[in-house]
């Protein structure tokens, strides 16, 4: 083998957990983000060999990089990994296993360096060596925590490896294979998410907004169960009145800042869900503002009792004294018959309805 370079592998710890516990559907799109996460932080320019279900090979011929320079590429794709995370916590909707637990997901990086060559299997550039086998070998090991970034003897060539952070300890270790004994250096990384900046949720909705409608109807339901029927897109057509059907314009997992498109009668509206509050043993608010944030509707769903609920939808304005007053008297009351046969229309859905065993 002529051919010496790096090998890099991030690898999503958690999955094998993660997708014994959760809704399929979901989990997979969760899974796919990240890695498509991880492979738009590569400022390395680093090859993409194959996606290993939870792992990302990358290689790169040449000479060894400068261990600071793969450090801060380390740095990127971990946080990055952990950003998306975090935003997708705040944002989600879904009460599902999958979309709970993603959270808990975590990245540990192998880094090795050695000889490996190519061949081409169609329009997929596949590695083969000793050295790949070694690499996917050291992502079994004894390491405790799940966060780290593991750097071999051969990426080292000898040499110790610096410290680019305060809290950076680094600790030997070896993995034991059939063939040989593997030195390797490692450092844990979790402490890098104290640097991520706080979630700032997207502003969505008229910052000064007047409600303009109220309509609540009590149903014979939990608030799980009015919550699942209510707030999922695809049920829409089925109770809200006048909607022929919804487009779902972005992610397929509804969350704060995706957007969807309302096709009525007579029009067409782009909407985004812009707000989420979440306690199913008191209250349940989730709301959808169009698109030039000039209104806002919200679904309150307060726990009267264990099988019973009641829902209100609310409507705001933004604080206009003129489009207030031509809304009073031009569309308040076409409204709130609307949202008056929407909850019958409900009321008579919900027995249809079974929840998903994980929700």
């Amino acid at each position: 083998m002529e051919n010496k370079g790096l090998i890099f592998i991030p690898d999503i710890s958690g999955f094998t957990q993660f997708m014994h516990e959760i809704e399929i559907q979901h989990g997979r799109q969760i899974i796919q983000e990240l890695l498509e996460t991880i492979v738009n932080a590569n400022q390395m320019g680093l090859e993409i060999s194959e996606i290993e279900g939870d792992a990302v090979l990358f290689f790169k011929f040449g000479e060894a990089p400068e261990l600071e320079t793969l450090y801060r590429q380390v740095e990127k794709m971990f946080c990055d990994f952990h950003k998306y995370l975090i935003a997708f916590d705040n944002r989600r909707f879904c009460q599902c296993k999958s979309c709970i637990s993603a959270i808990n997901l975590t990245l540990k990086v192998v880094a090795h360096y050695g000889e490996f060559t190519t061949y081409q299997v169609k329009d997929f550039k596949k590695l083969i060596g000793k050295d790949i086998i070694v690499a996917h070998q050291l992502l079994k090991n004894d390491i405790d925590q799940h966060e780290y970034w593991l750097v071999t003897q051969n990426l080292l060539n000898g040499q110790n490896p610096g410290y680019f952070t305060n809290q950076m300890k680094w600790r030997p270790g070896s993995k034991t294979t059939e063939n040989e004994q593997i030195p390797f250096q490692y450092t844990q990384i979790g402490y890098l998410k104290d640097n991520i900046p706080p979630y700032k949720p997207p502003l969505l909705e008229p910052k000064e907004k007047v409600k303009m409608v109220s309509v609540s109807k009590e149903f014979d339901a939990n608030i799980k169960k009015v919550f699942f029927t209510s707030g999922h897109l695809e049920l829409r057509p089925h109770w809200q009145d006048g909607v022929k059907s919804i487009e779902e314009l972005d992610h397929f997992l509804p969350g704060i800042g995706s957007r969807h498109r309302c096709i009525r009668q007579d029009r067409e509206t782009v909407m985004y869900a812009s707000g989420f509050s979440y306690d199913p043993e008191s209250r349940v608010i989730f709301s959808e503002s169009d698109e030039k944030f000039t209104g806002a509707l919200y679904f309150v769903l307060d726990k009267l009792a264990e099988n019973r609920t009641r829902l209100s939808l609310e409507y705001y304005l933004k604080r206009d004294p003129l489009k207030q007053l031509a809304f009073r008297l031009f569309q308040k009351d076409k409204m709130e018959e609307e949202f008056r046969k929407s909850l019958v229309n409900l009321e008579k859905l919900l027995p249809e309805i079974t929840l998903p065993i994980d929700f």
